[in-house]
């Protein structure tokens, strides 16, 4: 979650004055600053290629663009975006949310709306396709290979090693084709590290251990009642997505080494979803060219059959908004007398203050009231 003071923090929970603000730039350049928007929301997803993503709706038609150079062209022009509160003594602060590439601007020429989306940096990644054959072949550990290849696309970019230890563990070489999905290769060098990389709400590529809701830090309380922030809330569960056997394999036909393997299986007698048990065997199986022993593909499997055998229960709720929430948080839930730590998967932060925060948390674990 985003740094916020605990007057902020405090304000949540009670009747307060949200302000948003979002700004439009060019080549680093101020060329707006609070644009006029009637309607708005930020999307942030842990299931997404690009994290976040900003929905705009202008009313004036005159930020149409007409011209290369216009506030809201597709030519580089970035949006950035912040939420947050106006306290009583009128000082204001804000939640950055995110700086957006703005992707698709349109609306009617006479009467508008501007309708603009953005989404976050990792779309310059995606959009640079390796042009020639690439090899991890002498760039190092694993974060200095994301770095390598976050770098030849953008120069300037600023990337961080938040996982415990900031480790940096030896990359395994791996080929990849011309025309390949850079953003791909990234992703797949950061599971190699048991890591997930995103571009947060300050512009920053960030690699973090993956959260675990057992061991991982609350951030935020979300309660019914009164002082409490929750609205409304529903639940699912299913089997879907839930494994109990993880099967790794690694092949590298340019490290030279033969194939390797190996299996997890959840043994656990008092697990609900024990190998062989009333569950039943359900196998997942991952691959990368990034495992050359046997011992990382264990790893590998021993890492993924935690997050496989976590229960598929989604609860979707409405809340009070938080801005500084991030997909990956961890929160603790407490309605219809059960108090439950979920994982944040996504949320929709709304600039204007009658839109719908919605948030899906997934897992669970339930906690003694």
């Amino acid at each position: 979650m985003h740094t916020i003071s605990a007057n902020f923090r405090a304000a949540l929970a009670t009747s307060h004055q949200m302000v948003a603000r979002v700004d439009a730039y060019y080549d680093g350049e101020l060329t707006v600053s609070g644009l006029p928007f009637a309607d708005g929301s930020v999307t942030v997803d842990r299931g997404s290629k690009t994290r976040r993503t900003l929905s705009l709706s202008i009313s004036d038609p005159k930020y149409l663009p007409w011209s290369a150079a216009d506030p809201l062209a597709v030519y580089g022009q970035e949006l950035v975006a912040y939420r947050g509160i106006r306290f009583s003594d009128g000082s204001e602060e804000l939640v950055p949310l995110g700086t957006f590439r703005v992707n698709e601007p349109s609306g009617d020429v006479h009467f508008g709306p501007v309708s603009v989306t953005g989404t976050t940096m990792e779309s310059a990644i995606i959009d640079d396709r390796f042009q020639v054959p690439t090899s991890t072949r002498g760039l190092g550990g694993c974060f200095s290979t994301i770095e390598a290849l976050i770098r030849q696309t953008l120069p300037d970019a600023v990337i961080v090693n938040l996982t415990a230890g900031t480790r940096n563990p030896p990359c395994a070489v791996a080929d990849w084709n011309a025309n390949a999905d850079r953003w791909d290769a990234v992703v797949q060098v950061a599971t190699a590290m048991q890591a997930e990389i995103y571009v947060d709400a300050t512009n920053r590529f960030v690699v973090v251990d993956r959260p675990d809701v057992l061991s991982g830090n609350v951030v935020w309380d979300i309660a019914e009642g009164e002082g409490g922030t929750l609205i409304s809330s529903a639940r699912r569960m299913s089997r879907t997505a839930v494994f109990n056997a993880v099967v790794a394999t690694g092949e590298n036909t340019s490290s030279g080494t033969a194939p390797v393997s190996a299996v997890a299986k959840d043994t656990n007698p008092l697990s609900p979803t024990v190998w062989g048990g009333p569950f039943g065997k359900v196998t997942k199986s991952i691959s990368s060219s990034l495992w050359t022993t046997a011992g990382a593909c264990q790893s590998a499997a021993d890492y993924a059959l935690f997050d496989a055998i976590a229960p598929n229960i989604q609860t979707s709720i409405d809340s009070l908004p938080n801005p500084a929430l991030e997909a990956g948080d961890i929160v603790r839930l407490s309605h219809a007398g059960k108090k439950e730590l979920f994982l944040t998967q996504s949320l929709t932060i709304p600039l204007t203050a009658d839109g719908d925060f919605g948030i899906t948390l997934r897992g669970g674990k339930e906690e003694e009231i």
